[in-house]
């Protein structure tokens, strides 16, 4: 993939993710705390694979700490390791928010509340900041 793709696939990537994060949060509003809280695992998600797709490298998987760690280049993301921790977070509203049976006994929208999609989205929102400042120190650094 030339350079011009792997920098339209990494916005394309992080255009979603920003978009996930805005759906989040109308959710958070509407109380729809467990599926703002999945959103933002998303938003992450997505916003780290963009990193791997501005690179020309296919991601895999959909643990955002995992990605974060086999990311070849993430010696140079500031702050890394408050973003693996971040991460690592975000991963546990991976499957619980979703299915009833991710919980013992309960569903989602009984676990799940406004501090919970609160810290979600802060979280999600600090790697989404993150990568877009990597993505354009990257491009400031390469001249595109």
């Amino acid at each position: 993939m030339s350079q011009s793709a792997a920098k339209h696939a990494a916005e394309r990537w992080l255009t979603t993710a920003r978009e996930d994060l805005e759906s989040a949060l109308v959710l958070k509003k509407a109380a729809r705390h467990a599926h703002a809280c999945f959103l933002a695992q998303q938003g992450a998600e997505k916003a780290v694979k963009a990193l791997w797709y501005r690179m020309d490298e296919e991601p895999w998987g959909h643990s955002v700490q995992r990605l974060l760690q086999d990311f070849a280049h993430k010696a140079t993301i500031a702050n890394v390791d408050r973003c693996e921790e971040h991460a690592a977070d975000l991963d546990k509203f991976y499957i619980p928010t979703r299915y009833p049976n991710g919980l013992p006994d309960l569903t989602p929208h009984r676990v799940y509340g406004a501090r919970d999609s609160e810290e979600a989205l802060r979280k999600a929102q600090v790697l989404v900041d993150t990568v877009c400042a990597w993505l354009a120190a990257r491009d400031a650094g390469s001249g595109g």
